[in-house]
């Protein structure tokens, strides 16, 4: 017999070592519209507002969007949109059943729904994680993707929306009609100058349908940068087995996650926020420093670690750190990258580095590689590319940064080095698969397929790197480079 499914009805039966909220749910209003709901703000930015509520502070409530497919609606709303956050550390481990969503919409079944949700009143801030991708942004200009088939329907007619930025401009639309301020955008993915970039994209499309609208959101609206870290492994059924079996009834959307958690927003709102400074999130002025730190030292390392990790058949995050090979070359890297960063103040470095080796070697976590390794051509130029561009503008060498760009050249033939055949997970995909296939193994279009301007010297070091790997695989490819035989 399967346990009952979460739900406001069960709530009761939920094992009494979980939290669970400690406010009335029906007395919650809904400040928020979530954009992109997958499991990284069930894990870090609705746990934020989770926290806001349980502080007595009713406004934060979630209205929470799905951009595509209806399956985190199919998984959250049949349990009256609670799910548990699991935190595991080693050994130890921490639940608690999270409220603060209220109902999740699907966009292309009601794109009148969602605009209305950012157009009422009480909503204050919109967030969003839609990943890189999601953005539809050309690499080469900043500006959006104007050939992309739904960008192009949005800057003709958002009658229904198809793209982030169209729904947020035809909210903003609704709310000026309507007399009301604009809403605080807050982008939470991994891009430089989100902020800034996503504004741009807004207002390009407002402008696109009435020049009015475009300067008043240009002029009152506020989209502030942000960093965002927080390790969120993908849920499996296993989990969801386990989950059951610990808190005693069957949760489809639990998330599990480890116990670290970081929020930097830039300083610059529209309207009314949470006291986020109580619930632990740093408000600054200069948002750059802390996302370039977080960009160059924990996403660049776990690019390196997802291709050369996958390539050797490493299927998570801490069995190649326990490698002494692979926690040399992560530490190489990281020497690598360092020299490129201005520090925010107050950041101990030395600190930060030991405390993200620490967090990649919590094996409790099971933070797959292929998960990692997933839309490559939207995460190298910030993670990877930009720290060699700087360290060859400076004269300095760039080889373990180019074996981690190596490696995810190697990671688009498909197959590691056992032969196990894989799927590459990315939007350019086909045209990487072309790139690679043509003269010397493909460097110079894979690397023009991404925008990423290297000179004559970096893709000399990045194809000797790919020639190394080509012929004797990633392992091999690590030890040689660290001088580390095991």
């Amino acid at each position: 017999m399967t346990d009952p499914r979460l739900s406001a009805r069960t709530l009761a039966r939920v094992s009494t070592s979980v939290a669970r909220p400690a406010y009335d749910r029906a007395a919650v209003r809904r400040g928020v519209v979530h954009l992109g709901i997958g499991a990284f703000h069930r894990a870090h930015g609705a746990a934020v507002f989770e926290a806001a509520l349980n502080n007595g502070d009713l406004r934060w409530g979630i209205t929470a969007v799905s951009l595509r497919s209806a399956g985190v609606r199919d998984q959250m709303m049949p349990q009256d949109a609670l799910y548990s956050v699991l935190v595991r550390d080693g050994t130890s481990q921490h639940v608690r059943v999270v409220g603060a969503v209220a109902e999740v919409l699907v966009a292309p079944e009601n794109p009148a729904a969602v605009v209305a949700a950012l157009a009422h009143p009480d909503t204050r801030i919109v967030t969003l994680t839609i990943t890189e991708k999601g953005y539809r942004l050309d690499r080469a200009s900043g500006g959006l993707m104007v050939g992309d088939a739904d960008v192009a329907a949005d800057l003709a007619d958002l009658t229904a929306p198809r793209t982030a930025a169209g729904f947020l401009v035809a909210g903003l639309a609704a709310r000026r009609a309507a007399d009301l301020a604009p809403f605080t955008v807050i982008s939470c993915d991994n891009l430089s100058d989100n902020g800034a970039l996503l504004r741009r994209s807004v207002v390009e499309i407002a402008r696109a349908h009435d020049a009015a609208l475009a300067d008043w959101i240009a002029r009152h609206g506020a989209f502030p940068d942000t960093m965002v870290d927080r390790i969120v492994p993908a849920t499996t059924d296993d989990d969801i087995a386990a989950s059951s079996e610990r808190i005693g009834v069957e949760d489809r959307a639990m998330v599990k996650t480890e116990p670290f958690s970081q929020w930097v927003i830039e300083d610059r709102f529209a309207g009314a926020r949470p006291d986020f400074a109580a619930l632990g999130v740093q408000l600054t002025q200069a948002v750059a420093p802390w996302e370039a730190t977080k960009l160059r030292l924990l996403n660049g390392a776990h690019s390196g670690i997802a291709y050369l990790g996958g390539l050797a058949g490493d299927a998570f995050v801490h069995q190649f750190v326990a490698r002494p090979a692979g926690r040399r070359f992560v530490e190489m890297l990281w020497d690598e990258a360092q020299a490129t960063l201005d520090p925010p103040s107050g950041l101990d470095i030395a600190a930060y580095r030991a405390a993200l080796m620490t967090r990649f070697a919590n094996a409790a976590l099971e933070h797959r590689t292929h998960q990692i390794a997933s839309d490559g051509s939207q995460k190298l130029p910030q993670r990877l590319i930009e720290p060699i561009r700087a360290r060859r503008a400076a004269g300095q060498p760039i080889e373990a940064l180019a074996l981690a760009v190596a490696a995810w050249m190697r990671w688009q033939d498909g197959s590691d080095d056992a032969g196990g055949r894989f799927v590459v997970d990315d939007p350019l995909a086909d045209r990487l698969a072309a790139a690679r296939r043509s003269t010397a193994g493909g460097v110079d279009a894979l690397l023009d397929a991404i925008g990423a301007d290297l000179d004559a010297e970096a893709r000399a070091v990045i194809a000797r790197q790919l020639r190394v790997l080509t012929d004797g695989g990633a392992l091999p490819a690590i030890r040689r480079l660290t001088g580390t035989g095991a």
